[in-house]
């Protein structure tokens, strides 16, 4: 059995090896984990990094939804312009987005909460893009998450 020292020196490794080579740390500590040597893991880090994805998940969400958003504000407000790229990308964006959905059902409750500000980002990147003043866009979404979400709604 090992001593309370010996474990301590072997978490410090294991913390100095974070540093040193992420990759390696990631598998060693999978490998600790996976032998139950819970007094050998790093702790602070791979709580930190459990935490990130999860972070990780949010803003890829966030980002997939922005994109969205922006080609539904283009496809409403330039019909003239729609293209079949705007239909794929809503298509592949919604798609990425419901796969997020499914392997993590709790990121759900943050899509109403984070529609103002993902719906503000949409506008500044859809300005930029078409050439309109953002003034030319609704000032709150016009758009319901039901609404994003469905790949049938403005992509055809």
């Amino acid at each position: 059995m090992k001593s309370r020292l010996s474990r301590r020196m072997a978490s410090t490794d294991s913390a100095a090896a974070y540093d040193a080579d992420f990759f390696a740390w990631t598998r060693r500590t999978a490998e600790l984990l996976r032998a139950r040597r819970f007094d050998e893991v790093d702790v602070e880090h791979a709580a930190e990094e459990i935490e990130d994805m999860g972070r990780r998940d949010a803003r890829e969400l966030n980002r997939r939804l922005q994109v969205v958003l922006m080609h539904l504000l283009k496809w409403k407000l330039q019909p003239k312009k729609r293209t079949r790229s705007w239909q794929t990308t809503l298509l592949s964006q919604r798609s990425e987005i419901d796969t997020l959905l499914r392997d993590s059902p709790s990121l759900r409750h943050k899509l109403p909460v984070d529609l103002p500000r993902n719906y503000e980002r949409a506008v500044t990147r859809a300005a930029v893009e078409t050439g309109l003043r953002a003034d030319r866009f609704p000032p709150q979404c016009p758009f319901t998450v039901l609404q994003i979400l469905d790949e049938k709604f403005l992509s055809a």
